[in-house]
């Protein structure tokens, strides 16, 4: 089943749908497509939401224009629609990601970094719903103030870090379960101008980072509650939730998950990891296994097996059509949310102190990478541009536009162009 008026996917037309080198049998557009309409009519969403899911069944399709390509010597001819640039889309998402990480990669200081993971307790997750950006703030600010008091102590490091914190609010099974990632320089720049490196490869201790993360967090929410600046969720009473914090706040009652991972020796890998959540919402299109138009199967990793470091083994779960949607649009971030914030010497504001350590390392001052396109993504990957005959391996170019919301017209693969 597929959105009515639209191209379907098993089309013998060549639709372009390319999403990182590969075709997918199975979409989250075919998905919504068959049955979003219908949960969208049982269940109050926000605009912005909806918006969401729109861009998702509307992406690469005649919805949004799109254009018909040609090889010059006629071997083939395809149509190529317009991408819904929306964040949250698995398959519009794939060049702006690419374009992100390049950056970031030429900002990177040339020294081990750590992985840091910090957790919030389930038992906030009804406060996260009921103000999900004041907490969203609160939760970077907590990891920032955490990380960056901790390595300015002279007994850890004494110096700046550099730190990429990225938030995921999702786990494998797609339930609510907001974290942030970051990536954290082995070392910083001393109050004197020095570069100072972490000693003996440690960073900093797991349990002491955790309990100021809790006592950070905690006094944050505490005092957002007091200004009136955070609403109670649904049938929660201020004394209750001032026991619920109380209760958080004891280290034997409530663990927070904090976690360090072991140090990389340049933080290229980790950058990937997060830029791979950057856009393209919590999950991809090649975890999908199957739909009936009932259920929705897809893979997850066990966290046992992520903390292990170990590979994941392939495990599927399955959800009912409605339940997926519901904890997907869950994560659907709202318009002027930033998931991925930069602190210390990777903050835009620090460019100085980041030019003097790269200096101090050995490295050349930071330049802006050359702005990327399909033709330089695909070559870096190894794999055949997808606007690029097959046959003869010249461009293909442009014999026809389709208007917004027009019939594709019957161009055929193999089919000499007119």
């Amino acid at each position: 089943m597929v959105c009515q008026g639209l191209l379907k996917k098993g089309d013998t037309r060549l639709q372009g749908e390319y999403v990182g080198g590969q075709m997918g049998l199975l979409t989250l557009q075919d998905i919504f497509c068959a049955s979003y309409p219908e949960y969208e009519r049982t269940h109050a969403l926000p605009a912005y939401v909806r918006r969401a899911a729109r861009a998702i069944m509307q992406g690469r399709t005649a919805a949004l224009e799109g254009h018909i390509q040609a090889c010059p010597d006629g071997h083939m001819s395809r149509i190529w629609y317009n991408s819904c640039r929306h964040r949250s889309c698995p398959q519009c998402a794939y060049l702006q990601t690419e374009r992100w990480l390049a950056l970031q990669r030429a900002r990177l200081l040339a020294c081990d970094h750590y992985h840091v993971i910090c957790t919030l307790p389930h038992d906030l997750n009804p406060l996260w719903l009921a103000n999900v950006p004041v907490m969203t703030t609160l939760l970077f600010q907590a990891v920032r103030d955490t990380l960056g008091t901790l390595l300015a102590d002279p007994k850890d490091l004494g110096a700046q870090p550099g730190i990429l914190a990225a938030l995921h609010t999702w786990s494998q099974t797609l339930v609510l379960h907001p974290h942030v990632h970051c990536l954290v320089t082995g070392g910083g720049l001393s109050p004197d101008g020095r570069w100072v490196a972490v000693r003996n490869g440690f960073l900093l201790p797991a349990r002491v980072v955790m309990a100021v993360f809790r006592g950070k967090m905690l006094a944050a929410i505490r005092q957002a509650l007091a200004r009136e600046a955070l609403a109670l969720p649904e049938g929660i009473q201020p004394q209750q939730m001032l026991h619920l914090l109380t209760r958080l706040g004891h280290p034997r009652k409530t663990k927070w998950n904090v976690r360090i991972m072991e140090r990389y020796r340049h933080g290229a890998g980790v950058v990937t990891y997060l830029a791979r959540y950057l856009r393209g919402g919590p999950i991809k299109n090649a975890r999908l296994v199957a739909c009936d138009g009932a259920r929705v199967t897809f893979t997850r990793r066990t966290r046992q097996e992520e903390a292990d470091g170990g590979r994941p083994a392939a495990q599927r779960m399955t959800l009912s059509v409605a339940d997926f949607l519901q904890r997907w649009l869950l994560h659907v971030p709202a318009p002027q949310t930033r998931v991925i914030r930069c602190y210390g010497l990777y903050h835009h504001t620090h460019a100085p102190a980041l030019a003097g350590c790269r200096a101090a390392l050995g490295q050349p001052p930071v330049e802006a990478p050359p702005s990327l396109d399909w033709q330089t993504v695909c070559a870096q990957h190894g794999d055949a541009h997808p606007e690029q005959c097959p046959t003869c391996g010249q461009v293909l170019v442009c014999t026809g536009v389709i208007p917004r919301g027009g019939a594709p017209p019957g161009v055929w693969a193999g089919e000499r162009a007119a």
